[in-house]
């Protein structure tokens, strides 16, 4: 049995569906089982934990002999470094004296030590404690998320633009929440030996004009890009509802990723997905 943390979500929906598809047996964890209740369509099994409750969510982990591990994101509106190290000990707490063999976690490419840089402090946190259980741990390290444009769709094809605060013509490594499924699945049903960090990316690396030029296609319409100077990012997180501290974590994490280069391997876990295939499917299911 496997048992996957944010299985209502892009990737831990994705990561189940792909071990359902090899004939694997899924136990989907949710705080609210009323959200989930298609997934027992599906074949899969349904366990109701809080992720801030460690019995529950250990209990949830004992279902199985392997996990996916995710850690969800806070509501911006709160302190979402401070909620999201909360429930990354929570997590690992509920790890210890789970009977698991194995776990594959979902980090991010950038993880690092440091203070109030998102989820590249929060995730590197995940990982270190993870290296401290007498589990096998594979991580995998996600690129940018092709799905973080998501959100920008119904700007998009009111305005023709597409608001960035990358550089328009930085490649960066991005990759399809689909193909992170995969590799998350290959992984958790590989033998207990396949451990440590693995970077998962797509097929080649895209600038936020490509995603404007898959967006265009799409939509069959000009779309521009619109960069946001660094001294308006925090502004600009506060438009969108962020508290002051989300909003600044955020803008940190944005400028170390930019400043640092990204993570650029040399032997990432490819997906198939393209950013064209991805944009276009986005748009057709609208």
């Amino acid at each position: 049995m496997y048992v996957i943390m944010g299985g209502t979500g892009h990737v831990g929906s994705a990561t189940a569906e792909a071990l359902l598809r090899r004939g694997g047996q899924v136990t989907i964890v949710t705080r609210d089982a009323h959200r989930a209740h298609a997934w027992r369509d599906k074949g899969a099994e349904i366990a109701e934990a809080n992720i801030e409750h460690v019995a529950s969510l250990r209990a949830a982990f004992r279902r199985g002999r392997r996990a996916f591990l995710l850690n969800p994101p806070a509501d911006t509106s709160a302190d979402t470094d401070a909620v999201e190290r909360r429930t990354v000990a929570c997590i690992l707490a509920a790890l210890g004296d789970s009977g698991l063999e194995k776990v594959v976690a979902e980090s991010t490419g950038g993880a690092q030590p440091g203070e109030r840089i998102g989820d590249l402090s929060v995730l590197w946190e995940l990982e270190q404690g993870l290296g401290h259980l007498p589990i096998s741990a594979a991580i995998n390290r996600a690129a940018y998320y092709m799905s973080n444009w998501d959100v920008q769709f119904d700007a998009i094809r009111k305005t023709g633009k597409l608001s960035t605060m990358f550089p328009a013509e930085l490649a960066i490594p991005m990759v399809a929440p689909r193909d992170l499924g995969e590799a998350a699945a290959q992984r958790l049903m590989s033998t207990v030996d396949d451990v440590g960090i693995r970077y998962v990316e797509g097929p080649k690396r895209y600038a936020s004009a490509d995603v404007a030029k898959a967006f265009s296609a799409a939509l069959d319409r000009p779309v521009e890009v619109e960069v946001t100077p660094r001294g308006k990012w925090k502004e600009a997180f506060h438009r969108l509802g962020f508290s002051e501290a989300a909003a600044d974590s955020y803008a940190r994490m944005t400028a170390v990723s930019i400043d640092g280069g990204f993570d650029m391997p040399d032997n990432p876990l490819r997906g198939d997905t393209t950013l064209e295939a991805y944009v276009h499917d986005l748009v057709a299911r609208s």
